[in-house]
């Protein structure tokens, strides 16, 4: 099937490479699309494979201009087999583009791989991409007690420029009541997913409309407007307000509303039906309130242990479709848990987003009061946002509180990530990489006095060679203290800190093991050994040093992708 109006419609991928675009192959193509609540999400794995002359650096992912208007979050990371989605601490840059040549009504991301990709080889990585209001609900309006049917439209192809050798495409429902779905070659139907493919060699911009009719009772929860207020007291403590504007997003609800039927019939209340929000506060917060204009709800509650509280909040009455409600929670927070002191500067880390699940937030709007005096103040985040800064007089202040504003749109819960500090994590882990391959050039000058060594036998200048590195190492050895405890110190840097941590051990056991050989090798010298004697003394030595190195390079790989 040629381009047509359903481009408009489906998610595609196409590489920009030099020189032709046709020299570049998707070898295989897995597609994951998750509609189990009311935000859509595909997860999709991509095998490249450069069939040209020149060497890859970059691949396309494309959307078309009406879906990309919904796209909320996009990444690519690694390929991981048994990831299903997530957010993950290593991701490729991406950027937005415009590349020639290419049909029109399409949306074009750039994405840079690790290394680029040379003639022949192929390369694995996952794209994650979200979206908002892309579901339909049909019909548009229920009454109080029906259940709630939706729409979704898509490309049972993935549509590309490129010759397409394997593809399949999987849609995962919330149950197993479909009223009706697009029936191909090779569709299947396993419970609540349905599954499409495998398709082998499609042409370029192939391309095969599917729709889905399906159950899909989850509340659909979004946030016109949500603004949260984070205040770092004088007195220990660090205030959250959030004041919430909730409409369902769902199906409108028909008819008059009746309160003695939901009290009757409990199921009368609707399955649709927002009956209660569940927030994940982080594990100390205490003070915690829940308020509308009346005033304090006394419907919510509170559980917790070490790890998380989760806050269960239930509005005053059940949310149909189109209803709307507003309301404020708040909590306060140890200083401690969120401030934190490096090089003579102080740090906020404090997730970004709304702890609400499953909530799509239409305009975020984050205020951040600093004490007064604050100055130099920065904001790094791993996404982008609007930012400008204002002043908020409150008592004995006497010029104000400076308050760092963020705004930011189209938001999704991958969105609730630290806003402050990756990029200090990112550029310490930088330098703890640097500190490690300056070690590793040290290891191959004592590896090369010890090759002059068996040449020369000259061995108080393999003994110098020694004691020279010894310093380099101790000064090195210096450097890497406070970066690793900046990292260790870092909320930001937990999931990744263990990889940083590892590259650290390895290399210290690399250097031991190399210091062994050293000495085992100037001893045999010294008592005039002879070379094969010398060679079968350091042998297993070697052995055990060939593997760790190989470690401590993949580990340096895996940071580079950082």
């Amino acid at each position: 099937m040629g381009i047509s109006r359903f481009v408009l419609l489906v998610f595609t991928i196409s590489m920009l490479a030099s020189p032709a675009l046709s020299d570049l192959v998707l070898s295989k193509v897995d597609r994951r699309i998750y509609l189990t609540s009311h935000i859509v999400r595909i997860s999709s794995t991509l095998e490249v494979e450069n069939a040209g002359p020149e060497t890859v650096s970059k691949v396309l992912l494309a959307f078309p201009d009406l879906q990309a208007q919904n796209l909320a979050y996009l990444m690519a990371s690694p390929h991981e087999a048994k990831a299903k989605f997530k957010v993950s601490v290593v991701s490729f840059p991406i950027d937005v583009v415009k590349p020639e040549d290419m049909p029109p009504g399409v949306t074009f991301y750039s994405v840079s791989l690790p290394q680029g990709l040379t003639v022949g080889a192929s390369f694995t990585f996952d794209v994650l991409a979200v979206f908002t209001h892309a579901l339909r609900p049909m019909p548009e309006q229920i009454g109080q007690a029906d259940i709630q049917l939706v729409l979704y439209q898509d490309s049972a192809y993935y549509l590309s420029p490129y010759v397409v050798k394997v593809q399949s495409l999987s849609l995962k429902l919330p149950d197993s009541r479909i009223e009706s779905y697009t029936t191909l070659e090779s569709t299947k139907v396993q419970g609540s997913e349905i599954k499409y493919g495998p398709y082998e060699n499609l042409p370029a911009f192939s391309s095969s409309p599917i729709t889905v009719h399906f159950q899909n009772n989850l509340p659909f929860t979004i946030a016109q407007e949500l603004v949260r207020e984070i205040e770092i007291s004088h007195w220990g403590n660090v205030l959250v307000t959030e004041h919430y504007k909730l409409i369902h997003g769902g199906a409108q609800s028909k008819g008059e509303f009746s309160r003695l039927e939901p009290q009757a019939r409990e199921n009368v209340q609707g399955p649709s039906a927002v009956r209660y929000l569940v927030a994940h506060l982080p594990p100390r917060a205490h003070s915690v309130y829940y308020r509308d204009a009346i005033g304090n709800i006394s419907t919510s509650h509170l559980r917790g242990d070490s790890k998380k509280a989760e806050l269960l909040i239930e509005p005053r009455y059940p949310m149909f479709g189109g209803w709307r409600t507003a309301f404020t929670i708040g909590y306060g927070l140890p200083l401690q848990d969120c401030l934190y002191e490096s090089e003579g500067r102080r740090f906020l880390n404090i997730t970004f987003s709304s702890p609400v699940i499953e909530l799509v937030i239409d305009t975020l709007i984050v205020k951040v009061v600093l004490p007064e005096g604050s100055s130099d103040i920065s904001v790094a985040a791993p996404f982008f946002m609007k930012q400008c800064q204002e002043t908020k007089i409150s008592h004995l202040d006497i010029v104000g509180r400076p308050v760092v504003v963020l705004e930011k749109t189209n938001l999704v819960p991958e969105h609730n990530q630290y806003f402050q500090q990756w990029e200090e994590v990112r550029v310490a882990i930088q330098h703890v990489h640097n500190i490690i391959c300056q070690c590793l050039a040290t290891h191959d000058k004592l590896e090369a006095s010890l090759r002059d060594l068996s040449r020369t036998g000259e061995v108080q200048a393999c003994k110098a060679a020694r004691k020279s590195t010894d310093g380099l190492l101790k000064e090195l050895s210096k450097e890497l203290k406070p970066l690793m405890t900046f990292l260790q110190s870092s909320p930001s840097a937990v999931q990744v800190l263990s990889k940083v941590e590892e590259l650290v051990a390895k290399e210290r056991e690399l250097l031991e093991k190399l210091m062994a050989k050293h000495s085992t090798a100037v001893e045999a010298y010294d008592k005039k050994s002879g070379a094969r004697d010398i060679e079968s003394r350091i042998a297993l030595q070697q052995q055990k040093i060939t593997a760790l190195r190989q470690e401590v390079d993949d580990l340096l790989e895996f940071i580079d992708e950082i």
